[in-house]
């Protein structure tokens, strides 16, 4: 049986081996494959295993031996998932396997927003502190968070993770509604915006919230209050953010996802002021990623007695 990995390097960059599964069948690793290759690369393939190479509904129509697709990750809209079921092959993907890690992420933006330990380190290596006529100084305000509100939009397991964080710091924690009850205030996505002091997103994109953090909705933010977004990118107009650090309308924003990955060198977001950037990594703790190749050899085992686990594109 021939398995083969896409795009396997940011699962596995050397400290993450796919023993397990290469117990399974004909394993193939692929660290990256471009467009024009995947074809190719996924001939003859029983299983394919793919993170963020598309498998359009061209390209499953060209593999007649694929039987499972396994996504390393959470999100699937990288594969036409409709297209396979239509060919009787089932779709899994990883769920929540990065909740604490993400969490920690939004946190540790959150920490480098108010206190910038990142810009002190390196006043201090550049001699400022030795020159300084004081015993201490700050290069910017140093924000305390205890007692601030902390709105969440999107209320599964990794915003539902981050309120509990700030609610360790002492934060006053808004929540969107869910259908699970919650021990927070919970509010709508307007009043988030309107009432938080850190607005921190952490909802799936579709097409129905694509880009509704746009203009309108910063303008009603406080001006000293922080956006937060280790989320989906798309989720925000990249312009319309941009100018509201520029214009001074938030004091600051800090995400880990952009609407095209890698960021585009004309991205606004990379001359805005008060942003921080992070490459997508909330997710890439090794705890994670051994989670996402644990669960992957389950989804395969399930697969093979015929009860393909954590399957999205419904009964196939």
């Amino acid at each position: 049986m021939r398995i083969t990995v896409l795009d396997g390097y940011t699962l596995n960059p050397g400290d993450n081996p796919w023993t397990e599964i290469e117990k399974l069948g004909e394993l193939t690793v692929y660290d990256r494959t471009p467009p024009e290759l995947i074809n190719e690369r996924a001939q003859g393939s029983r299983i394919i295993l793919t993170n963020k190479t598309p498998l359009s509904a061209d390209t499953l129509r060209a593999l007649p031996d694929l039987e499972f697709i396994s996504v390393l990750a959470t999100g699937y809209n990288i594969v036409d998932g409709a297209a396979a079921a239509r060919q009787g092959i089932p779709v899994s993907n990883v769920p929540a396997y990065g909740t604490q890690s993400v969490a920690q992420h939004t946190i540790a933006l959150l920490l480098e927003l108010c206190n910038s330990v990142g810009l002190h380190d390196d006043s201090v290596r550049m001699g400022e502190w030795a020159a300084s006529p004081d015993f201490c100084y700050w290069k910017s305000p140093i924000v305390e968070l205890s007692g601030r509100i902390l709105g969440i939009v999107g209320a599964g397991r990794i915003g539902r993770a981050v309120a509990a964080i700030g609610q360790a710091l002492g934060m006053d924690i808004r929540i969107t509604p869910s259908r699970q009850p919650a021990p927070w205030k919970q509010a709508s996505v307007e009043e988030i915006f309107r009432l938080s002091d850190v607005v921190s997103l952490h909802c799936p994109q579709s097409s129905a919230n694509a880009g509704f953090v746009n203009r309108t909705l910063l303008r009603t933010m406080k001006p000293d209050a922080f956006l937060i977004n280790t989320s989906r990118g798309g989720l925000i107009v990249e312009a319309d953010l941009a100018e509201a650090l520029k214009a001074g309308w938030i004091a600051g924003a800090a995400i880990d996802v952009v609407s095209t990955e890698p960021v585009s060198p004309e991205n606004p977001l990379l001359t805005a002021p008060r942003c921080i950037i992070t490459p997508h990594i909330a997710w890439s703790s090794l705890a994670a990623r051994r989670r996402i190749m644990a669960a992957t050899h389950a989804n395969i085992c399930g697969f093979l007695i015929g009860r393909a686990p954590n399957c999205v594109n419904g009964p196939v």
